[in-house]
């Protein structure tokens, strides 16, 4: 019932930006399931070094652990941006398709790029979060206090990098007067609440 009350008021295509941990994909998929929409991942569309730990026994691959341990925060950073420059093409083009009833999440939305597609039909939102609230949802994720010194180092750079990305987001966002929530004091039902609401009363674009 929720799917039909709100597509009357909703754009085609939904983006959900944000840097990794601020809770795009739970949002995504619990947006997906209340509208009954199609959701798709940006990391899904290419592959790149993924995030540096495993649910044991699994563990991370040598070019994984090697690709975080030689490389600085900057560094992980810029090499992470010129993956989702390359990327842009093929998510440009699943945007302007504008297929109905779509929802894109992922980091690979950056908001210079998404915002000249704004539009009646494409409507985007970013997650934003402090520094210590993402550090800890990775320490918690990945398993941090119980990782070895050689898992711990690989986590550090996944959080440096994290912060920078989410620094650089947040500036883009407020330059551009994008819309954005914090995710800091939301649990996902109320992300999700208040999302809705902003639809519902056209805050976002």
């Amino acid at each position: 019932m929720l799917g039909n009350q709100m597509n009357e008021i909703m754009p085609k295509v939904i983006l959900i930006g944000g840097t990794s941990h601020a809770g795009k994909s739970t949002l995504a998929r619990q947006l997906g399931e209340a509208l009954g929409w199609k959701v798709i991942a940006t990391d899904r569309l290419a592959r790149h070094p993924g995030r540096p730990w495993k649910t044991p026994p699994e563990t991370v691959p040598p070019h994984v652990a090697d690709h975080y341990l030689s490389l600085s925060a900057d560094e992980l950073l810029a090499d992470v941006l010129r993956h989702y420059q390359t990327l842009w093409p093929t998510i440009r083009d699943l945007i302007i398709q504008r297929e109905t009833n779509l929802i894109v999440e992922g980091s690979a939305l950056w908001p210079e790029r998404v915002a000249p597609l704004a539009s009646p039909n494409v409507t985007a939102l970013w997650l934003t979060a402090s520094d210590d609230f993402l550090q800890q949802r990775v320490y918690t994720t990945s398993g941090f206090e119980g990782a070895s010194n050689h898992q711990k180092e690989m986590i550090q750079k996944f959080v440096g990098r994290t912060l920078l990305y989410n620094q650089r987001m947040t500036e883009a966002v407020r330059h551009l007067n994008l819309r954005s929530i914090s995710v800091e004091h939301l649990s996902p039902k109320e992300l999700l609440e208040q999302f809705l609401i902003q639809l519902k009363s056209s805050k976002l674009y």
